[in-house]
């Protein structure tokens, strides 16, 4: 169990997948789960499927996430971080799953622990390959927590960042 507010900025096909595996892997309740879309369809499927928190609000999401995902498509992170940057709670772990984002930290303006991943569509039915690299701030710790959320809709590897392209590429 991880006793961790797990949030969700984006709920498309990816982000509503990986809900799934973690609400069905009992790794946290549904109380511990929130997430956002900028569709009220989008959040009231999920609230129905998964009986999980939804809002419209990314800020909302961000200041009560201990570890985020952010799962919106890579063009939206120029937008998106810097909407969230000044709520991310101190401490909490940041999670990417935006082909061809760095883990690079400047785009919040402090120091943030974050973990770059990229999973794959097959976590829609519990069998993803999720590669993970994580920076510096990042604890064994806390690693292995999101690596255990990762593990629910699959399975993971903990990689260089400098595999990340060649991991990519055969992702897509």
């Amino acid at each position: 169990m991880i006793d961790k507010i797990i949030g969700f900025i984006g709920a498309g096909n990816m982000g509503s997948a990986m809900i799934g595996g973690i609400v069905h892997s009992e790794l946290v309740t549904t109380s511990q789960i929130i997430a956002s879309a900028h569709s009220a369809a989008t959040l009231e499927k999920l609230q129905s499927t998964y009986s999980i928190e939804t809002t419209l609000s990314n800020e909302t999401v961000a200041e009560r996430s201990d570890i985020l995902f952010l799962a919106v498509k890579p063009n939206k992170f120029d937008e998106v971080i810097p909407q969230i940057s000044s709520h991310v709670k101190s401490g909490c772990v940041i999670v990417s799953i935006a082909a061809g984002k760095t883990i690079a930290e400047d785009s919040f303006g402090k120091p943030v622990k974050l973990v770059r991943a990229m999973p794959n569509t097959p976590a829609l039915v519990g069998e993803a390959m999720s590669a993970l690299c994580v920076n510096q701030n990042v604890t064994p710790e806390e690693l292995k927590e999101v690596q255990a959320l990762f593990n629910s809709f699959g399975k993971s590897e903990v990689i260089s960042e400098s595999l990340m392209d060649a991991v990519i590429g055969v992702s897509g």
